[in-house]
């Protein structure tokens, strides 16, 4: 049988943006692609249509299914019977386009997955979700470190009751590219990302500490009812924030913090997180993503790695393609989070419902989450660090 089960074909994906100089539409093409459950076969690769056009060589992609523009794609693609047009697309483009990118496929009946920050706004985002539920499209999204296999053991651990009750938790997002600006030169990620009428109200908190949020909320499930803000701009002339703390109160009474920084030297992807419950502690770096670290009290500490042992929980089993001692890392995750997407498509085509309240899968309702969590530290921010409502009716528990 076809790993897309009764489907009984490979999914056939659609990339908007991803055009030369891009890093993350090759991200996206390749951990689709990785377990030849889908193939890329179309794309708008630019807004430039002949930019557009000459990068679908670098896909494999046939220069009659390069698009000029997003609505030209969805036009073409639903000419197209079924099995040929695009069954999904995946969204690598800059912030302030997602949301009519998005809104304009989920209209059509398409699928979507879509890089982080979903929206510009808070009010784009609940605006999706409501389309997304009108429409019954499957909606994912790229929080892609809730696809490695031991961030998958850690929230397997922690629903299992073995760190007993949550009471602390603090996620970290280092890096340190942006420590000069990086932006006056034309480096094109730097650009987009410094500009707030591309990456939106939040520069390093929009980009990264969304994700430390994200660990945050996916490890631990605790709903968050307020937090405390203050976010800084240390590199001269730039508009955005390049560092930031907050401080989250969540329903229950535990406490975490969300530190981010982009102009910290010497770091590059340091995301990593600790989690302190009442009969145990879990700690996971996201450079170091085999091995996750178990402390209790009087006892010796634990290294989990992917070994297949009778502790790893079955979650992180089915994360796993390699065995233990041959590294999985980025790309792998990445494919995790599309394997769960396929599945949720695959259901869809056979007439059977999705929600966005179960989903394996970082999903529309995570996207307001995130959104909700970035306007409400601005927010905070600029009130010199006041405690503003985090609680939100998108959040799933």
């Amino acid at each position: 049988m076809s790993l897309n089960g009764s489907l009984g074909r490979t999914l056939n994906m659609g990339l908007i943006g991803g055009g030369q100089g891009s890093f993350i539409g090759k991200v996206h093409s390749v951990a689709a692609c990785l377990d030849n459950r889908a193939a890329l076969v179309a794309g708008a690769f630019s807004s430039d249509p002949a930019r557009s056009k000459a990068s679908a060589s670098d896909y494999g992609v046939d220069a009659s299914r390069a698009y000029g523009s997003y609505l030209e794609m969805i036009e073409a693609e639903l000419k197209l019977p079924l099995g040929k047009r695009v069954d999904f697309v995946s969204i690598a483009t800059p912030n302030h386009t997602h949301f009519p990118i998005a809104k304009a496929f989920c209209e059509s009946g398409i699928n979507v997955v879509c890089d982080k920050p979903m929206t510009f706004t808070l009010a784009e985002a609940e605006e999706l979700r409501e389309i997304v539920a009108r429409t019954g499209v499957v909606f994912a999204l790229t929080h892609n470190y809730t696809g490695y296999p031991l961030v998958r053991q850690a929230r397997q651990m922690v629903l299992d009751g073995l760190l007993g009750e949550i009471q602390a938790v603090r996620s970290f997002y280092i890096q340190g590219w942006l420590r000069t600006r990086l932006e006056e030169g034309g480096q094109k990620q730097a650009d987009w990302r410094t500009d707030p009428k591309k990456s939106g109200a939040a520069g390093c908190f929009g980009d990264i500490a969304t994700h430390a949020y994200n660990l945050v909320r996916y490890i631990t499930r605790l709903k968050p009812s307020e937090v405390s803000c203050s976010l800084k701009t240390f590199e001269p002339g730039r508009k955005l924030d390049d560092y930031g703390t907050a401080i989250l109160k969540f329903e229950g009474g535990a406490l975490g913090t969300v530190t981010a920084s982009q102009i910290s030297h010497g770091r590059e992807n340091d995301l990593w997180i600790e989690v302190d419950g009442t009969l145990g502690a879990l700690e996971w770096h996201q450079e170091e993503p085999n091995k996750l670290l178990f402390r209790r009290n009087g006892q010796p500490h634990a290294i989990y790695t992917r070994s297949g042992g009778s502790y790893i929980t079955p979650p992180s089993a089915a994360a796993s393609r390699l065995p233990a001692g041959h590294p999985e890392a980025f790309f792998e995750a990445f494919a995790n989070v599309y394997v769960d997407a396929f599945d949720a498509i695959v259901k869809r085509a056979a007439g059977v419902p999705v929600s966005d309240q179960d989903s394996a899968y970082p999903n529309v309702a995570d996207g307001v989450d995130g959104m909700h969590f970035i306007e409400q530290c601005v927010g905070s921010s600029q009130k010199g660090g006041a405690w503003v409502n985090l609680s939100h009716s998108a959040c799933r528990s």
